[in-house]
């Protein structure tokens, strides 16, 4: 588990094709690695991988086809700078929300504009996660946790802060930028809850307005 607080910007030093997935190392710039052990979770770029090696500069991890397919790590080269961000400890404030490093889905930065010293981006999710995206709701991107300001269809807004823009990734997104989204946990379980014993022979498709019509909920 995460929070969504990102502790230091790495970059990718290399891509290994390994049989069809590959090895990412990560350069961890000031990334504190000194109780990172082998077999250890540090996410990247939101995406949680498994540590396999350490070196005096960083890290390497093995990414599966999985992760390739769903998520942007497929895209990056060598020189990329990646969101990072340790497990979360017991003793780890909660800065953000609850991340479990397992993406969602990709979306698309549509629009990037200036807000005195912040920025507004407008990102576009795929149509199938715009249900669990909500107004003052969490939502976590590239591994940052942030809050949605504004929801029209499968379009969200977010204010981005200075600091946000100076201590991550979110400084270098221009206008078709591809980003990793992780919703938030707690609205997937709720919707699973939501479908009760009808879970297990569900089609997979989601809550629909007919089902909650059927059930009371609308």
């Amino acid at each position: 588990m995460f929070t969504g607080i990102i502790e230091a910007i790495g970059r990718v030093e290399a891509l290994e094709d390994r049989g069809g997935d590959q090895r990412i190392r990560i350069d961890a710039g000031a990334l504190d690695l000194s109780q990172v052990s082998l077999g250890d979770s540090i996410a990247v770029n939101g995406v949680c991988l498994t540590t396999v090696e350490l070196t005096a500069r960083g890290f390497a991890a093995d990414v599966s086809r999985e992760s390739l397919s769903l998520t942007t790590l497929g895209k990056l080269s060598a020189g990329a700078r990646v969101n990072l961000e340790q497990a979360l400890r017991l003793s780890t404030p909660l800065g953000g929300h609850l991340v479990s490093g397992h993406v969602d889905g990709v979306g698309t930065l549509l629009e990037v504009r200036e807000d005195a010293r912040s920025w507004r981006l407008q990102i576009h999710a795929p149509g199938e996660l715009a249900r669990y995206i909500a107004v003052k709701g969490s939502i976590c991107i590239d591994g940052t946790s942030l809050t949605i300001n504004k929801v029209k269809g499968a379009v969200f807004e977010l204010n981005i802060v200075p600091h946000t823009l100076s201590a991550t990734i979110i400084g270098d997104y221009r206008v078709g930028t591809q980003v990793n989204l992780e919703v938030d946990l707690i609205a997937r379980y709720l919707e699973r809850l939501l479908l009760g014993e009808q879970a297990a022979e569900h089609s997979g498709a989601g809550l629909t307005e007919e089902f909650l019509r059927r059930h009371g909920f609308a």
